[in-house]
């Protein structure tokens, strides 16, 4: 497994570049805001063991200490900063993946206690947990603004996800209850088949632009969040049963193996919401 630079490309003209003043003259080496790429990242690619398939992962991002600040400081997705609802990403309720995502999660509806979800008898009412936009897409109900399995502030239970919370409480991963979206958030997976069946996964952060036009009215997105970045260990370890989960146990293997390694030396590249270049402040947080 290995990243590949940039190739070097050769002036058009075949004569050498003219050297440029500042920082990268001289075989000096640019930063990558003095570069205009203030937003990079490393990527890593592989291929998978067991079949035809490239793996494509964001190093940066799995290097990172993103860390989930819900009630901690997450200001949440609507259009302006929302702390004080503690709603997190929860305020347009969750998208299914599937029938199948849909039909889990009402299963696991059933099965929830009066102390574990404020809206109970509301979810467990003719109309259930599961509605259907005018698009024809799966989502869950909304409830006064949020998702119904959202347990509000003042709740007996506690504020956040009544899915989340029963899993604790079982001793279970949380991704064996909630919809698939809200599980693998921030992560992202995304498979693209070429005309000869190959097929290259990306696994990388979820952004603004993956939710579309609405992305870009949140008024603020915790992986471009420096306080978002204060976890004590790298995604890659924190987050390893979703990993595992979208990639299988011996692709995950295979990114410890590599990220482990560089964990040995200084880390490259810094996430964009924590580079001191970018010109934002660092995170205070502990170190890895």
């Amino acid at each position: 497994m290995s990243s590949t630079p940039p190739r070097s490309e050769k002036p058009l003209s075949g004569k050498a570049p003219r050297r440029t003043k500042g920082p990268a003259a001289g075989g000096g080496r640019a930063t990558v805001a003095e570069a205009g790429l203030e937003g990079a990242h490393e990527w890593v690619s592989f291929e998978d063991p067991d079949e035809e398939r490239t793996w494509l992962v964001d190093v940066t991002f799995l290097e990172s200490t993103w860390e989930c600040i819900f009630a901690r400081g997450c200001q949440g997705v609507l259009t302006g900063p929302a702390a004080e609802l503690s709603q997190g990403c929860c305020s347009y309720g969750a998208h299914f993946t599937s029938e199948a995502d849909a039909t889990r999660v009402a299963a696991a509806a059933t099965t929830l206690t009066a102390s574990q979800w404020q809206f109970r008898q509301k979810g467990r009412s003719v109309r259930g947990v599961v509605r259907t936009s005018k698009a024809g897409e799966l989502k869950t109900r909304l409830v006064d603004g949020a998702c119904i399995f959202l347990n509000r502030p003042g709740f007996e239970g506690g504020a956040g996800c009544a899915l989340h919370r029963a899993a604790l409480e079982r001793g279970v991963e949380p991704l064996e209850l909630k919809p698939d979206v809200c599980w693998q958030l921030p992560l992202r997976r995304a498979d693209e088949t070429a005309p000869d069946g190959h097929v290259v996964s990306t696994l990388g952060e979820w952004g603004r632009r993956h939710w579309g036009k609405g992305g870009h009215d949140f008024h603020w997105w915790c992986t471009e969040a420096p306080e978002a970045f204060g976890g004590r260990r790298p995604v890659y370890q924190a987050l390893r049963a979703e990993i595992t989960a979208m990639t299988g146990e011996r692709v995950y293997a295979l990114i410890c193996a590599y990220l482990d390694g560089r964990r040995r030396r200084p880390v490259r590249l810094p996430h964009p919401a924590v580079r001191p270049s970018s010109g934002r402040a660092p995170a205070a947080g502990p170190a890895t």
